[in-house]
Formats: structure tokens, C-alpha cells, sequence
């Protein structure tokens, strides 16, 4: 299941609107995380957020598909469904319980310059699906996803090389490219030579894919 919506560019261009009063919710994200300038994922990467590493959570868009965080001395945005902060020692994912975390709705003002050129434009919005969130992985901390599939997967140095070296065209897809992330059935992967992954070019990233699953098990960045 998705959370992602199609509707990729139509978010509410009014400003920021969380309460500065408002003390900041802590969580963690559950996969290597893109902190991004704005709240998609054509927006620059501003830095990336660690597995298991904590954020100040400012509030989220209305949807609570992305919410603004603070990591490192630098404030973006997020992907939701890789957020989670506990509630009774046990984690739970902020997209789904915004209202009992009582979290803070913000909205966004869009600023061209921080979209990553065309890409914010027609390409944008014409995505071809949507990336399936990581299963176990969203719902509880750095969880395995299964069939030995985990978010420190190891994958060979020689299988990286030749993503870097044989690119192929961008497949733009809601949603945000993290480990775990699931691959629509409709979209082609590629296949790596002497190897048990496939590849591909999500959102202008190259990922290694098991091609079993089609779940992302590396993001080269």
C-alpha cells in the first residue's frame, strides 16, 4: 500500500503556519533518509538523514505525507512514513497517528529555486505511480523486511560500479526513494550482469533493486 498521492505538485501555497509555541515532537527515521528543501520528492536534497537517527519534528502538511524536521542544524522536509517516534516505549509511524501525537499541521510556500529546475515541472507531474512504502520497515524501527532483505543489505561493490557506469533514463514515481521502498509491478527494471539485482533510475537517483521483491536495497548517491 502507497502512501503516496498523485496529486504530486497541488499542495497549498499559503506559508508556514505551525505554532511557534509549540514544542517540537522527536522521532526517528527507519531507513537512510533524503532531508529535502520542500515537501516532495522534486525538491533539492538538502542532506541525508541516518537510520536511527533523531529529528525535531516542526509539524506536517495537512495529508501528513511529509512533515518539517530539523536534523543536523539544517531545517527540510521529510518523508513521513519513515518517521516514527514512541508512544507507551513502542514506535509508531507519524503518518498514521498525527492525531493522537497531537502533531502540528503546517503548509508549505512553494520557491522555484529550491525545485530541481524542469523537474518540478510537466515531468513531475506526469509520474508514472507511486513507490510502496517498506512493510515492517515503516512500521517498526530499522525492522527486517523479509526473505533476509534488510535495510543494511550488502550489495557488491562491482554491482555499484556498473549502475554508475550503464545509466538509463529517469522514472519519476511519488513518494520518496529510500531502502525498502517498493517498485510498481508496471515499472522495468534492468538487469546487472553476474549479479542477483536489477537497477533503475528512480526520481534521478540509481537504485540496486532485488528483483524478487522490488524492494530498493541500495540508493547511490
Amino acid at each position: 500500500m502507497s502512501f503516496a498521492k498523485p496529486a504530486l505538485l497541488s499542495t497549498a501555497i499559503v506559508g508556514i503556519l505551525a505554532s511557534p509555541a509549540a514544542a517540537a515532537l522527536s522521532a526517528s527515521a527507519t531507513t537512510e533518509l533524503n532531508l529535502r528543501a520542500g515537501p516532495g520528492p522534486q525538491y533539492e536534497i538538502q542532506n541525508v538523514i541516518p537510520a536511527d537517527a533523531e529529528v525535531d519534528v516542526a509539524g506536517c502538511l495537512d495529508q501528513a505525507e511529509w512533515c518539517e524536521v530539523s536534523y543536523d542544524g539544517t531545517q527540510g522536509w521529510a518523508y513521513a512514513a519513515y518517521l516514527t517516534t514512541p508512544v507507551e516505549e513502542e514506535p509508531v509511524v507519524i503518518y498514521e497517528n498525527t492525531d493522537r501525537l497531537e502533531v502540528e499541521t503546517v503548509t508549505y510556500e512553494d520557491d522555484s529555486d529550491a525545485a530541481m529546475g524542469a523537474a518540478a515541472g510537466g515531468t513531475w507531474g506526469a509520474a508514472a505511480g507511486a513507490l510502496l512504502v517498506g512493510g515492517p520497515l515503516a512500521a517498526a524501527g530499522g525492522a527486517i523486511l523479509g526473505a533476509g532483505l534488510g535495510a543494511n543489505a550488502e550489495v557488491e561493490e562491482k554491482t555499484v560500479t556498473y549502475v554508475r557506469q550503464n545509466p538509463v533514463e529517469p522514472v519519476y514515481l511519488t513518494g520518496e526513494v529510500a531502502q525498502g521502498a517498493g517498485i510498481p509491478e508496471e515499472i522495468e527494471v534492468y538487469t546487472v550482469p553476474e549479479s542477483d539485482y536489477a537497477y533503475l533510475n528512480v526520481n534521478e537517483i540509481p537504485v540496486v533493486v532485488d528483483p524478487e521483491s522490488r524492494r530498493i536495497v541500495r540508493v547511490i548517491r
